[in-house]
């Protein structure tokens, strides 16, 4: 129903493309359903363990693993993809996290043994996800409106990440954090549905090879997918983890739909910025939208550890969230790009998903050792400064689309 929705809404616009509309219709609805469900409980997981007695540390530590192992599974994630389709692959990835979900439900009661089970299903089901997902949508995107395609994208990420974490955040404070989880658990169920409707986009049986990559071109993208990595780990978990702590009381009955509507706060702004970035990125302003986004990103990074107030914290979700949404879809279309360049699409992709799980390990690993020897607070806060700097290296990337546009 989503997907017939999109093509209604869509197609007239989209009369120059070469392949069949309802495939990146499809697209954005599974992309829907997915985002509804996996933010409805990813916002809350970390707080989730703080709440049952686990510290930071340990939470950093536990997710630097968890990157480390997501590393590891990107190459058979990408065999998957290219032996059977990243259509199949996103649905297999939707049925593992269910697995994932259902042990976080029991961590309460079998404590660490729940929480490794929930991470390893959750790592098996992202790393899939994530590499099957760009595979196909740089695949059935249109090269001369691909800014706007992103856009809407963006458009359906924004939406799912303002509403759900509200959802979850008000379900879990009326009837308890497992609730939530189950009823992500449904969501994660259907939402590879609208997906196989069409063939894979492209061939199966194929095999995995770096040779053709030309590493030369790829090395400066990789530092700043790295880069990227830092900045979703200090974005995500540790901001959450720092207003609950330090805003909030984390341990008050209501904290989950507290952090949920002031992470919901601004979503409307952000959708209006998707379809504005993405006609820039279409006008050939990638370039300076990253840029100018990166830079944002930066400094809302420096102000993080002198919020104080409820206010502070949804202002500078606003602001971050635009900054983000700028920097990633100008990004994005320049991976895509380059993906498309290389004749080697999953291979180009595969290296890009390592390297921006290492860089979460990193940033995981860092926030554990600046706790662990600091405190929370000034750990968390230290951690901010250094996100700032880091998230610099965000706008090193060279893409070759961009290069034409600045001559």
């Amino acid at each position: 129903m989503i997907s017939i929705f999109l093509h209604k809404l869509l197609r007239r616009r989209h009369f120059w493309r070469t392949v069949s509309f309802s495939e990146v219709a499809e697209l954005y609805a599974s992309r829907l359903l997915r985002m509804l469900a996996l933010h409805m409980v990813a916002l809350f997981i970390a707080l989730y363990l703080y709440k049952n007695g686990y510290s930071i540390t340990f939470i950093a530590f536990y997710y630097a693993c968890y990157y480390v192992f997501k590393v590891l599974l990107c190459w058979p994630s990408a065999l998957f993809a290219a032996q059977f389709g990243p259509k199949h692959g996103i649905l297999i990835s939707n049925f593992l996290y269910i697995p994932a979900l259902v042990a976080f439900t029991f961590v309460s009661e079998y404590g660490f043994t729940a929480i490794v089970v929930f991470g390893v299903f959750q790592a098996l089901s992202a790393t899939l996800y994530e590499l099957c997902y760009q595979v196909d949508f740089s695949k059935v995107k249109h090269a001369n409106h691909a800014g706007k395609e992103i856009g809407i994208m963006s458009f359906v990420e924004k939406f799912a990440t303002g509403v759900s974490p509200l959802i979850g955040g008000a379900v879990a404070t009326l009837f308890g954090a497992e609730v939530t989880i189950w009823l992500a658990a449904i969501l994660f169920a259907i939402s590879a549905g609208p997906l196989m409707k069409t063939a894979e986009p492209l061939k199966t049986g194929q095999s995995i090879r770096l040779g053709g990559i030309s590493w030369r071109a790829i090395v400066p993208s990789m530092r700043s997918e790295v880069a990227r990595g830092f900045d979703v780990i200090a974005t995500g978990m540790v901001w959450v983890l720092f207003v609950a702590v330090v805003i909030f009381s984390a341990s008050s009955d209501d904290i989950y739909v507290q952090i949920g509507a002031l992470s919901s706060v601004g979503f409307l702004i952000t959708f209006v910025a998707a379809f504005t970035f993405g006609k820039l990125i279409d006008r050939r302003q990638g370039r300076a939208l990253l840029l100018s986004g990166v830079a944002m990103k930066a400094i809302t990074h420096l102000f993080r550890p002198v919020t104080a107030t409820p206010i502070g914290v949804a202002s500078l979700n606003l602001a971050s969230e635009t900054a983000s949404t700028g920097y990633y879809m100008a990004y994005l279309r320049g991976l895509f790009d380059n993906a498309d360049r290389s004749e080697n699409r999953i291979g180009y992709l595969l290296v890009m998903e390592m390297a921006v799980n290492f860089g979460a390990a990193i940033g995981c690993a860092l926030l554990g050792l600046f706790v662990w020897n600091l405190g929370d607070v000034e750990g968390m806060s230290v951690f901010f400064v250094l996100a700032a700097f880091v998230s610099v290296l965000l706008g090193t990337a060279k893409f070759a689309l961009y290069r034409k546009t600045t001559h």
